[in-house]
């Protein structure tokens, strides 16, 4: 299991994801779900992924080759908007499930993988999408402007309540954490390290990238002014007639 956002705002977009693959009692594996392509002043490019790691792997290892080959019919780097970009994730990912799916179906596990592909085209609006196991894409909207696979339903109320068109892209990444630390204390199969990537709207020359650690200085004050905050709202709720007696 994992978990990664993406969240798309009016400045620009913020990335977040987890890096635990496998979880158990003596077995805990990590792998960085967070891929990120650049070409300065045309284009950028940050794919996540959950699902099957080795599907999710070959589909990564794809989108290089196609970029290193001169003659591949479509790349990243070709894509005239990026829901192009999401259609061709898409078809990778499809190819390589049907590839493995006989040996999958006899074993009762599945090649399935999700996706989240962002960043901006130079000329064009900033934009995100989710590609399911099946190919297919969604994008976000104004009224839900986030995207989540893997494990969200954690992470999720936080994002309802603060993220809206207007959050500045500091205040994005910050409810970011906030959402994969939730996740995290409900959640063992999610953890760190954590990375988080905001890219500022019109800006192919920075994308801003960081990894966390449980011990990082900023992701320990964050998670404890969190966790402070909480309870001290939670005390301040109103108090039952009956406790006034």
């Amino acid at each position: 299991m994992t978990y990664c956002l993406a969240i798309r705002v009016n400045k620009g977009l913020v990335f977040a994801s987890d890096s635990r693959t496998n979880a158990g009692v003596d077995y805990v594996t990590t792998y960085s779900k967070m891929h990120r392509f650049s070409w300065p002043g045309e284009r950028t490019v940050v794919i996540l992924t959950a699902g099957n790691l080795a599907t999710s792997q070959a589909v990564i290892n794809r989108i290089h080759k196609d970029l290193e080959d001169p003659e591949a019919p479509m790349n990243l780097a070709m894509a005239g908007h990026l829901y192009e970009a999401a259609h061709y994730v898409g078809k990778l990912s499809q190819h390589e499930q049907q590839q493995h799916a006989p040996a999958m179906e006899s074993s009762k596990s599945t090649a399935e993988a999700s996706f989240i592909l962002g960043g901006q085209i130079a000329g064009k609006e900033p934009e995100i999408y989710l590609i399911y196991p099946q190919g297919n894409y969604i994008s976000a909207s104004p009224e839900t402007p986030f995207l989540q696979i893997g494990e969200n339903k954690y992470g999720k109320p936080i994002l309802d309540r603060i993220i809206g068109p207007a959050t500045t892209l500091e205040d994005a990444a910050r409810c970011a954490l906030v959402s994969l630390d939730s996740t995290m204390r409900s959640n063992i199969s999610v953890g760190p390290p954590l990375e988080l990537a905001i890219y500022e709207k019109g800006n192919h020359e920075d994308l801003r990238h960081i990894t966390l650690t449980l011990n990082s200085p900023i992701y320990k004050s964050l998670q404890k002014r969190w966790n402070e905050g909480l309870k001290r709202s939670f005390n301040r709720l109103p108090r039952f007639d009956w406790e006034d007696e």
